[in-house]
């Protein structure tokens, strides 16, 4: 079904991508009711009406499409810290890029995504997105649609309920960019690359393998220096590092979505726990066989890397 599934957005994205560089229609066939226009006529999506105005696609979303936007309303674009301020700041090309993301060249009504996990979807940019549909409703890069199938003349708009956020560089690079609170992980990984009696293929496969990291902060790491009386990550013995950080690594591309109370397999072998409720606030946990009863809330999730996904979590796993 999804050889399938791919085969039609394929096809729908190269004739869709003729309207969006001409906006004509084939036929005189009037629109009256264009993604542009509930994006304007809806008072919460005010953010989203001025980064379309400012990136130059009213007109091309005004066009025949048909187009399928998965759209931030102002709440959305706040939760990934956007506002008004933001668009003002930000280049109508950067803009543009930004909502070509949350745009496919095609019509997918929800029903139409493939029942099951991370179906991949080529947006209107050329990058891709990862669709999933089940039970508890369908999710973008692991973000839930909150309302699904509003209709427009020339295409659907799926309100998210939070904006998604672009790649803009592998799993490594995301955590030694700026701001990122990942410090002493990129650290550790250093060492355990570049030390003897380490595993000098470890930033290749961070950098380039499809996989998911549960990445520690730089408190949960001090937190683990404190309880093994260390006071720098070099003092760990390279093995025992190298045994930790590879614990923390699960293969293919695992959304908050895809996470399920029980057992989660880790790439490099044993198994973590997940808890999808007993975190602070009700929210995520996830637990090593070593940390006894002690969880690690996950407080960051569906952190996109162009070769997978990162999501933050307080507390170091322990094989």
């Amino acid at each position: 079904m999804k050889t399938s599934f791919n085969k039609i957005l394929l096809a729908a994205f190269v004739g869709s991508m003729i309207s969006l560089a001409s906006c004509k229609k084939d036929d005189d066939t009037v629109i009256t009711n264009t993604v542009t226009d509930i994006v304007v006529n809806t008072a919460n999506y005010s953010v989203l009406e001025e980064a379309v105005v400012k990136a130059n696609l009213a007109a091309t979303l005004s066009g025949a499409g048909p187009f399928t936007v998965f759209a931030p309303d102002n709440t959305a674009f706040a939760g990934a810290g956007i506002n008004s301020a933001t668009v003002a700041s930000l280049s109508p090309t950067a803009l543009s890029d930004l909502l070509l993301y949350h745009t496919i060249a095609a019509e997918i009504p929800a029903a139409s995504v493939p029942a099951g996990p991370n179906a991949k979807v080529v947006t209107a940019g050329g990058d891709s997105v990862f669709v999933t549909r089940n039970a508890a409703g369908v999710f973008v890069n692991g973000i839930k649609v909150a309302e699904a199938d509003i209709n427009a003349d020339n295409g659907v708009i799926h309100r998210l309920s939070k904006a998604l956020n672009k790649p803009s560089g592998n799993i490594v690079a995301t955590a030694q960019a700026t701001g990122s609170g990942l410090d002493s992980l990129v650290k550790a990984v250093v060492r355990a690359n570049n030390a003897p009696g380490g595993d000098p293929t470890l930033i290749s496969t961070l950098s380039n393998a499809t996989i998911t990291v549960f990445a520690p902060t730089n408190a949960a790491f001090t937190q683990l220096l404190s309880a093994l009386s260390l006071t720098d990550i070099n003092n760990i013995p390279v093995g025992t590092l190298l045994a930790v950080l590879r614990y923390h690594v699960v293969g293919g591309r695992a959304f908050s979505s895809d996470l399920a109370n029980g057992n989660l397999a880790m790439l490099a072998g044993g198994n973590t726990t997940i808890n999808l409720t007993n975190g602070t606030g009700g929210g995520p946990t996830i637990k090593g066989n070593g940390n006894g009863t002690a969880t690690s809330n996950i407080t960051g999730t569906n952190i996109m890397a162009r070769n997978g996904v990162v999501h933050v979590i307080d507390r170091v796993l322990l094989p």
